[in-house]
């Protein structure tokens, strides 16, 4: 090893080796990740800096668990050699709620302020969604400040309101920021911190921030966060390089991943299953009994507490109680696809209105396996354009969606698509919803798909509702393969199941797709999927084609 591990950091990393507490596969890996780091790279931890930020939580009104000081010692006090600049500057942190995330913020934030910290007029900016995310951790530390016997000696060190702390040495300003992005050009921030990166739906809040960062030595950021339901944005772009950090060799490129979370869903029922997700649960029995508790309602009753997956094991079964299926099932469906030229396959179209989103999907089929082609147009006078929170912009510059500047998407554009589709794959058949049929199928049968050619299928909802059952083995098999195409993952994630059908005024146990939010949480691409694949009995089996030939759909 290039330095010696310090103890605060080698306890935790007994713990997790020992397994003294039950552990996730994640912190093992990420264990196994920091001594690899420490045994072959140049690297030194600030010891006497370290010995210093950890006397400072004589300050706090509460004990700093193992996994706490493991975190915050790679953070702030672990340099390269060449340059003493930190080794990872940047952390991401995943905890289960509960387990004290804005008490690191807040002890980080002391630290960096500190007259222990070189770099001067080291501003830390903690950003949140809300006012109340933002502050918090800025309250707590002047709660602290004010307690008891604390106060006349911190006024010697810093000087603060409720909004803001300064360190009278450092000259450093901790400070709360909100989601009020436009305002924050300028800041000459040292580390720049996110507050429940969970409800952070794009990134323009987060560029403002770090786009500051580099005016001062040693820049730092921090993303402190649960899991959530919002999906398809910076928090699974976190966790998928996480990811690829622990378990793919991925250069981490200075991010330390650190995620606490079940391993499995199925692990929730064992209680010692817990401190996976939640590691200060064995220090803090009211929490655990907290938990417990929540628990027990959540398995009687999902419906009262549908975040208790989410929240507390960091394992979202979904983003409301009828989601489709499990997010970690939709997640599943990024596989690499293979080379479908000359395949046959089925093409769905969906759209509500031609002046919003239309989607089509190319479906295929080879044994159990489905693989999907997914694109999208987005009008440039869609009235729900802007209440759209996901990255549509990144979608449409990575060529995922194509944007119209236009009234409308025109019919011929969808119907261009899947003639020169046609002359890659074998189109059998295509699909759409009845109800739209009418405003495309002049230009559907200009290139030959019609009813009266029997090559076009209008759906209706009791044929999706026939067809819901066969999707759902599909996900909990993970039979599906998309690529790796966000805007379907996301529009899948946005739908839900709703009841259709009854007899005798009774539910029939039969359902359809509906949306979980009628304006901002498009559908349209996942509808597509779902009409082509209600057809895939159309598909006829893979022959493959001889390199270099040209496959040309008759129509």
């Amino acid at each position: 090893m290039s330095c010696k591990i310090h103890s605060a950091i080698q306890e935790y990393i007994d713990i997790v080796e020992q397994q003294i507490h039950p552990c996730c596969k994640d912190q093992i890996a990420l264990v196994k990740h920091i001594k690899d780091c420490f045994a072959m790279e140049e690297i030194y931890i600030d010891t006497e800096r370290a010995d210093k930020y950890l006397g400072l939580q004589k300050y706090f009104p509460y004990k700093f668990f193992p996994w706490e000081n493991f975190v915050t010692l790679l953070h702030l006090c672990t340099f390269w050699e060449k340059d003493n600049l930190p080794r990872w500057p940047d952390l991401f942190l995943m905890a289960g709620r509960g387990a004290g995330k804005d008490g690191v913020i807040a002890y980080e934030a002391m630290c960096l302020a500190s007259p222990y910290n070189p770099v001067t007029e080291y501003d830390v900016d903690i950003c949140g969604n809300g006012e109340e995310q933002a502050m918090r951790p800025v309250e707590d530390l002047v709660g602290f400040f004010e307690l008891p016997g604390q106060t006349k000696k911190l006024k010697r060190h810093y000087h603060w309101t409720k909004q803001t702390i300064k360190s009278k040495k450092n000259r450093a300003k901790i400070r709360g920021r909100t989601s009020n992005h436009k305002t924050k050009d300028g800041l000459r921030s040292g580390i720049v911190m996110f507050n429940e990166v969970h409800q952070y739906e794009n990134y323009d809040n987060i560029n403002v921030y770090t786009t500051g960062l580099g005016k001062k030595a040693e820049p730092r950021s921090g993303y402190y966060t649960t899991n959530g339901d919002v999906r398809e944005g910076p928090l699974d772009d976190l966790i998928a390089q996480a990811e690829g950090i622990l378990y793919s060799g991925n250069d981490d490129l200075g991010m330390l991943p650190v995620l606490f979370r079940l391993d499995d869903e199925k692990e929730v029922d064992c209680e010692e299953n817990w401190t996976k997700a939640n590691p200060s649960l064995p220090y803090l029995p009211h929490l655990l009994a907290e938990t417990r508790k929540e628990y027990h309602t959540w398995k009687a009753h999902p419906e009262r507490l549908p975040a208790f997956m989410s929240k507390r094991m960091n394992r979202p079964s979904g983003v409301k109680d009828a989601a489709v299926t499990s997010w970690e099932n939709i997640a599943a469906t990024n596989k690499i696809l293979p080379d479908l030229t000359g395949w046959s396959c089925v093409a769905g179209i969906d759209y509500a209105m031609i002046s919003d989103w239309v989607s089509v999907t190319l479906h295929f089929k080879r044994d159990e396996m489905r693989y999907d082609i997914n694109h999208s147009w987005i009008c440039s006078k869609s009235k729900d354009l802007q209440r759209i929170k996901a990255p549509w912009k990144s979608w449409v510059d990575k060529g995922y969606c194509t944007y119209v500047d236009d009234v409308e998407i025109s019919p011929e554009i969808v119907a261009q698509y899947i003639q020169e589709a046609g002359k890659q794959y074998q189109i059998e058949k295509v699909a759409l919803d009845s109800y739209r049929y009418a405003l495309v199928a002049e230009s559907l049968k200009k290139i030959g798909f019609s009813a009266e050619d029997k090559n076009l299928r209008l759906i209706t909802r009791s044929d999706i509702m026939k067809y819901v059952p066969v999707i759902d083995s599909c996900f909990v098999n993970q039979y599906y393969a998309w690529g790796d195409n966000p805007v379907l993952r996301w529009a899948c994630n946005n739908a839900k199941l709703i009841p259709y059908g009854k007899q005798k005024g009774r539910d029939q146990g039969s359902f359809v797709y509906g949306k979980q939010e009628a304006k901002s949480r498009k559908t349209d691409p996942w509808l597509s999927l779902v009409a082509a694949q209600i057809c895939e009995d159309e598909i006829v089996n893979y022959i493959p084609v001889k390199e270099g030939a040209k496959v040309i759909l008759t129509i």
